[in-house]
């Protein structure tokens, strides 16, 4: 207790110290860290859009530390790392944070104290994440056991998820530009946003905050992310041509190379190449599947002889199940042996199968279909066009 009064003191001296000849210049997060390894290294860094970046960083032999940074222009994020472990924090119209954390668990057990109405918002949404990656994964260690189906782990997990976008919706209403809006639309669960840009409901909530962060900061990196994510996501489920790729070509940014019963790769831009295709992620183990894949071939031996081509992946655990279920299947089916953790589901951020996506012949994503009693209308859309 005493050696925290010390350093209260002497973090309230600091501060300001540093509101003489600076306000409105530099931004201060000072505090103590207790009950923990002292050796370690504490860094300062600032989570950009597209990257994090080491500010400053400070030795601890004392458990108290302070740094004074230049203030952002518009509303930023910054967190602490000690060790592996993270708290983050927004400044916006804050020029002076306190922070004490114990260090054994120093994500979790901390105090805020300033101007911090936001980071404390940011703190409850970060527990409520972690809370949601815990019992996300314990659910998926039971499926990997064998001790949950596919159908089973799928509800599952998919309950999980939508008792987290409850709660972040809450803060989310509240206020459309407070920075805890913007950090709660893109919290992940294994590197895999949890509110889906491509879902009618998220997108809503994504052009809410993008609206207000373009009128608010127009210039902003920030805006202009969401803006950009906003557009090319309605452009999708709008039937239009995608509106802005900022880096990259399809086979760098959508492609997809996996193996076919004969074990062959095929790769899907080699597919789409001049037709219409829909890509399909789906599971043959799942009870669904054999009404989805009459569905299907339906349409392929309806519009077949109009270009269409089906490009399936296969999510199923067990390969050999696969390849008896995909053998007597007209389009291509291919296999995805990680299966629901694979890094394909997350670039297509694939919440649940069946989910398909429509390319144009140009190999362009024009569409995402999760209704599949839809997907006739949209589907011969693109095809009537072509």
């Amino acid at each position: 207790m005493k050696k925290r009064i010390i350093h209260s003191v002497f973090c309230l001296l600091l501060l300001l110290f540093t509101s003489c000849g600076n306000k409105n210049q530099e931004f201060t997060v000072c505090g103590m860290i207790t009950g923990e390894d002292t050796g370690k290294m504490l860094y300062l860094e600032n989570i950009g859009t597209s990257k994090i970046t080491v500010l400053d960083s400070t030795g601890l032999e004392s458990g108290a530390f302070a740094f004074r940074y230049r203030r952002p222009d518009v509303p930023d994020f910054y967190r602490l790392r000690w060790g592996n472990q993270i708290i983050h924090f927004a400044i916006d119209s804050t020029e002076r944070i306190s922070i004490h954390a114990d260090g054994a668990h120093f994500a979790q057990n901390y105090t805020l104290e300033g101007d911090t109405a936001e980071s404390q918002k940011i703190k409850e949404l970060t527990l409520l994440q972690l809370n949601t990656s815990q019992r996300y994964n314990e659910l998926q260690k039971k499926y990997e056991a064998g001790e949950l189906s596919l159908d089973r782990y799928q509800s599952e997990t998919r309950a999980v998820i939508d008792r987290y976008k409850a709660r972040a919706k809450e803060y989310i209403v509240s206020d459309f530009l407070a920075t805890s809006s913007y950090f709660a639309l893109f919290q992940q669960i294994n590197n895999q946003m949890i509110f889906d840009i491509y879902d009618k409901d998220d997108q809503k909530l994504f052009g809410a905050v993008a609206n207000a962060w373009n009128t608010a900061y127009p210039e902003s990196l920030r805006a202009l992310q969401l803006k950009n994510l906003f557009a090319t996501a309605r452009s999708a489920t709008r039937k239009e041509r995608p509106i802005e790729v900022t880096e990259g070509d399809f086979k760098t940014l959508f492609d997809i190379s996996l193996p076919s019963i004969d074990g062959k790769e095929i790769r899907l831009s080699d597919v789409c190449r001049g037709k219409t295709t829909l890509i399909d992620f789906t599971a043959y183990a799942i009870k669904e599947s054999p009404l989805h894949n009459l569905q299907l071939a339906e349409l392929y031996d309806k519009y077949r002889a109009k270009g269409l081509e089906i490009y399936q992946v296969a999510l199923d655990p067990d390969e050999h199940f696969w390849k008896n279920a995909a053998a007597s299947l007209p389009w291509i089916c291919v296999f995805d042996a990680q299966s629901v953790y694979s890094p394909i589901v997350r670039k297509y951020n694939v919440a649940r199968i069946p989910t398909a996506f429509i390319l144009s012949k140009e190999g362009e994503i024009v569409q995402r279909i999760e209704d599949y009693e839809q997907l006739e209308g949209n589907l011969a859309g693109y095809l009537n066009s072509f």
